[in-house]
């Protein structure tokens, strides 16, 4: 969806060819390449005040539609997170940058922990909100009840069909209830959470934006899922930042935590109090003040 920011700046849309799709990309300003990706069930549309605050901050801020989202092409196929790792990659090769600072929310998140093991030349920097290292990730949902339940919705997304005409029944109702409980007090605009329901009645949309989920479950006991799992033992050797909200009620912070111990480089956690699921959304200013500070500087603290 082409859309402008909400205090009228003027992003540049585009799309861009990389690992054999089309990607579309919002984009503003001018500096070394900060690219964003979003969560579910969002589209490049959750980063807008990080767009404007980047920019403003001297960085080319880019925010991606992930494969079979928003703009981007709806592939039959390419959505697990290796392939979905290159997307990113290639989508920073195709903006002519030798290197990219990632930033990814939630699924973004967890393909952003991937680019950054899987190509590390092309990640200088990485920050990584409301999303644990892919195998904290894959150790709390085998291993820990409650985290097993607060992703109840990952496991719903197993069954055929069923899923994608919930999330498009009624003009998209439920993607504006489970944003708004996975908030914290500050709840979202509602115009901004049925720019998300309108985003997810695309046609195709809903299929293409659960099918990574699907990947990750059911890959759990397959080889696919094991190769990949100790692919990503391989540690990541650039400064990270890792960002969470304390009332986070999808991505315990106890799931999170610990993530550290997969990175060989300066690795900083931040928790937000009284924020949930959405950071970057429910306190911009606080978020982009956090990120903008530990991208300039030189020596991030471990």
């Amino acid at each position: 969806m082409r859309i402008d920011l909400p205090h009228g700046e003027k992003v540049t849309h585009r799309d861009v060819a990389a690992n054999g799709a089309r990607f579309h990309i919002a984009e503003l300003g001018d500096g070394p390449l900060v690219l964003l990706l979003h969560g579910f069930p969002q589209f490049w549309w959750t980063w807008r005040h990080q767009l404007v605050a980047l920019a403003d901050a001297g960085y080319r801020a880019v925010a991606m539609d992930l494969r079979g989202v928003g703009g981007s092409d709806r592939t039959p196929r390419g959505y697990d997170p290796a392939n979905l790792a290159l997307d990113v990659t290639g989508v920073i090769r195709s903006l002519g940058e030798p290197d990219a600072a990632l930033v990814g929310h939630d699924l973004g998140g967890y393909l952003a922990w991937t680019a950054a093991a899987m190509r590390p030349k092309l990640v200088r920097r990485l920050a990584v909100v409301s999303m644990p290292h892919p195998r904290r990730w894959r150790s709390a949902m085998l291993r820990d009840a409650r985290q097993t339940a607060a992703s109840s919705y990952i496991w719903g997304f197993q069954r055929p069909w069923i899923p994608e005409r919930q999330l498009t029944a009624d003009d998209g109702a439920l993607v504006g209830r489970l944003i708004r409980e996975w908030s914290g007090p500050r709840l979202p605009e509602d115009a901004d959470v049925e720019t998300y329901q309108r985003a997810m009645c695309i046609p195709s949309t809903a299929h293409c934006a659960i099918e990574p989920y699907r990947w990750l479950v059911r890959s759990l006991a397959r080889p696919d899922g094991i190769q990949f799992n100790r692919r990503m033992k391989r540690p990541v050797r650039v400064p990270t930042l890792h960002l969470h909200g304390s009332l986070d009620p999808v991505t315990r912070t106890r799931s999170a935590a610990g993530s550290g111990e997969y990175v060989e480089a300066p690795y900083r956690w931040r928790l937000f109090d009284g924020l949930g699921h959405f950071p970057h959304e429910e306190d911009p200013a606080a978020f982009s003040s956090e990120l903008i500070n530990w991208l300039k500087d030189p020596e991030p603290d471990r």
